[in-house]
């Protein structure tokens, strides 16, 4: 029978797993809406061949979440008991607000496929501010964390722990103003679960 160490190791292949998972769908829904749903606020217009990429995106957000809450419990759980209790509320608290801020963006994105045209531009842009201002500052929260906390406990070489701390600085200062500039957050979750992934391969290896 599987011991709880033994489980525990496994954690952070679960982890990294998980980080690849949400960075692939996260990326992709960003992209698809991006590109079916106009940012420029002149243009209130969303092209109706392209309505398929707003559904698409729809369905892809809640899995995203699902796979970021698993990243989350994961990467805590492989901290254990000597994580730093102040670092770990932000990195709590910052992975819940994204979470809800971007089913808060998805859910205002998706009212384009019933406005009229007149009144799209309303749910665009909300969805836009929602996403750019909201939530990705709470990941670049998040990324602080994630990083402050990793390199306490020397999990996370210093490297990446730097990398960490320019994504995060990217998302809080020039998130808003710079388009796709969301992306460094789908990269810089599938660069720290590609690490934990190869961490764990050495160490069974």
């Amino acid at each position: 029978m599987e011991s709880i160490g033994e489980r525990r190791m496994r954690t952070p292949r679960a982890a990294g797993a998980a980080g690849v998972a949400f960075a692939v769908l996260l990326a992709a829904a960003i992209a698809l809406m991006r590109i079916a749903v106009p940012g420029d606020p002149q243009d209130a217009t969303v092209d109706p061949d392209r309505r398929w990429a707003v559904r698409v995106a729809l369905e892809i957000v809640p899995f995203a979440g699902i796979f970021f809450l698993w990243f989350m419990g994961a990467l805590r759980d492989h901290a254990g008991d000597a994580e730093d209790r102040f670092i770990a509320t932000a990195f709590l608290g910052s992975g819940f607000v994204f979470t809800a801020s971007l089913f808060v963006a998805a859910g205002a994105a998706g009212t384009v496929l019933h406005e009229a045209a007149g009144s799209v531009s309303f749910g665009r842009s909300f969805a836009y501010t929602v996403l750019t201002t909201y939530a990705m500052r709470m990941a670049a929260v998040f990324v602080f964390a994630t990083s402050t906390m990793g390199r306490r406990l020397g999990v996370f070489p210093r490297p990446l722990a730097l990398f960490g701390y320019a994504a995060g600085l990217v998302l809080i200062v020039i998130g808003s103003g710079v388009p796709w500039a969301e992306m460094i957050f789908p990269v810089w979750v599938l660069v720290v679960s590609l690490y934990i992934l190869r961490a764990k391969l050495r160490r069974t290896a």
